[in-house]
């Protein structure tokens, strides 16, 4: 209460209480307004432009590290094959050959040789054949392993002091190192090693290239922007096909395949800027405002200079006590802030979006590698089905991203799950004879159509279900999930007959399921924080 007399002043009577502080807070010069707090989606929307040429370069740009990808992990597709084989000069069923044979199984050793030389292939170099056979599913196996453990460590280290950049850059250096060491593998054992390691170093370039190209995206345009980068993906796997075509040691093919990361880090890198949501998490709010009006500046608008960036839990106006000094509350949002997924696992809003994401990442991937694995069995000319496959998904991306902002993410994902697994039950109910293999070749093509589709949806409806501040943690966890399914899936092929599309089918209907579970996200911002996240789902829920 105001005094109102002198002799009532705890001064001594000279008009001033000794409970204030003795500087008063400084207020904003008259004409001047408070800078306008904008997280960096309503900046985007507002000032700066939601998919402009700056975002279109920098999407195309650093989603070219999708076919890196795609390099390094279909090459074993090629490297691996089984080559043609021929009896040799009077072979026969008296010499030990048969040339009507399915396999060398069985032959005299010197009666028969393979039709590229024992350099064509790993197996016909290493006699990866009948009682053997199984170490090439396994190097398989290994390589999709030591993805699920890079999926881990560099979704942790691209959120936390790497960025995504610097994260980027380091799984394409060691990419390009492993590659061309598998090159001059002496044996089968290093080989295994090798490729474990390139699998791990291949587990963190997709995840941290979409994360970065879609980040400096508005929400808006966010779904049709990250549902194209698979098409880089599987433009990736075309060019491999080509180059496999024209290198046909498994040696050469290494190394060639090898030679695009490393340009990559000399060439494209120096053009990619860092997400500016990693800066603001991290405190960085300068190095964040200085993109954004290069965003705005390359997409011919003006970012005003009295705007200022802001997590989206100050703009929530999530209560600060600066009335009672609480300087920590104050401090934390001006300092880095980090997550992990001990902090997504303790958030009740996180913690089922995130069972919920492994377990429709896991259940998809079998399908989408089971499938996969399961149209090289054609007998047919190998780069022309391998090219095929490549081609046939791009009109189940195209379809998805046409869709995904008129249906939402949700509906989309119940439909190409259960669109998958529908045709793989088909696929399974019938026979693997005569006309019926025809029929059984039709389901699996449509059953990959379906699922590519979900396995592009996936990537960015991963990315919306979680906060900046954990978002390549969490979506690390998925992909763990996904190469866990990989890891899977080739001995679900073994199986043989029906009883592949009778799993696939199962995957893909009970993933359906579950995405009824998940939350509806289109159109919503991209997160900050967790506690952003958690205010703005109380507020929606009315809490």
């Amino acid at each position: 209460m105001p005094t109102s007399s002198s002799s009532s002043d705890p001064d001594g009577g000279n008009g001033h209480d000794l409970r204030s502080p003795l500087l008063s807070p400084a207020k904003t010069p008259a004409g001047e307004s408070e800078p306008e707090k904008l997280c960096i989606d309503d900046m985007l929307q507002r000032y700066c432009g939601e998919f402009g040429q700056w975002q279109l370069r920098h999407f195309v740009l650093t989603n070219l590290a999708w076919a890196l990808e795609a390099f390094h992990t279909m090459v074993m597709i090629f490297a691996d094959r089984e080559p043609g084989w021929r009896c040799l000069e009077g072979g026969g069923p008296g010499s030990g050959c048969d040339p009507g044979a399915r396999t060398v199984c069985g032959f005299d050793p010197g009666s028969w040789e393979w039709t590229g030389g024992s350099g064509s292939s790993t197996v016909a170099e290493w006699g990866l054949v009948c009682g053997e056979k199984y170490k090439v599913g396994l190097v398989q196996a290994l390589f999709f392993g030591g993805c699920m453990i890079g999926a881990g460590i560099f979704g942790h280290l691209s959120d936390s002091f790497l960025g995504r950049k610097g994260s980027l850059t380091i799984v394409c250096i060691l990419n390009a190192i492993f590659g061309f060491l598998t090159a001059f593998s002496p044996d089968y054992h290093t080989y295994v090693l090798l490729r474990l390691l390139t699998g791990i170093s291949t587990g963190g370039v997709g995840l941290c290239g979409f994360v970065l190209s879609t980040e400096p995206v508005g929400n808006t345009k966010r779904g049709a922007a990250g549902m194209s980068t698979f098409y880089f993906f599987s433009t990736g796997i075309a060019l491999l096909s080509a180059l496999a075509y024209i290198f046909q040691s498994w040696r050469t093919l290494y190394i060639a395949s090898s030679i695009p990361s490393i340009l990559f880090v000399i060439i494209i890198l120096p053009f990619i800027s860092e997400s500016p949501r990693w800066y603001l998490i991290r405190g960085k709010i300068d190095e964040a405002l200085k993109i954004m009006r290069a965003i705005a500046k390359s997409n011919g608008n003006h970012l005003p200079e009295n705007v200022t960036l802001a997590l989206d839990e100050e703009t929530n106006d999530v209560s600060i006590d600066t009335e009672n000094n609480d300087k920590e509350e104050v401090v934390a949002t001006k300092e880095a802030i980090t997550g992990s997924l001990v902090d997504v696992i303790k958030s009740p809003v996180t913690r089922i979006r995130l069972f919920l994401a492994v377990a429709i990442n896991f259940l998809c991937s079998v399908v989408y590698y089971g499938l996969s694995l399961n149209v090289v069995n054609l007998e047919t000319n190998l780069y022309l089905n391998v090219l095929l496959n490549a081609v046939a998904e791009m009109p189940a991306y195209t379809l998805t991203a046409v869709l995904l902002d008129r249906f939402g993410r949700k509906p989309l994902a119940i439909g190409t799950l259960w669109f998958s697994g529908c045709f793989c039950l088909l696929g399974s109910l019938v026979g693997g004879y005569g006309w019926w293999k025809v029929v059984r070749m039709v389901c699996g093509v449509l059953g990959i159509f379906g699922m590519a589709g979900t396995y592009n949806l996936l990537f960015i409806y991963t990315t919306e279900l979680f906060p900046t501040v954990v978002r390549n943690a969490a979506l690390g966890c998925a992909t763990q999930a996904a190469q866990m399914g990989a890891i899977l899936a080739p001995f679900v092929v073994v199986l043989g007959g029906g009883l592949p599309f009778a799993v696939f089918a199962t995957c893909g209907i009970v993933g359906g399921m579950l995405s009824f579970y998940l939350p509806e996200t289109l159109n919503r911002p991209l997160y900050d924080t967790m506690a952003g996240m958690e205010g703005a789902e109380n507020e929606w829920r009315g809490v």
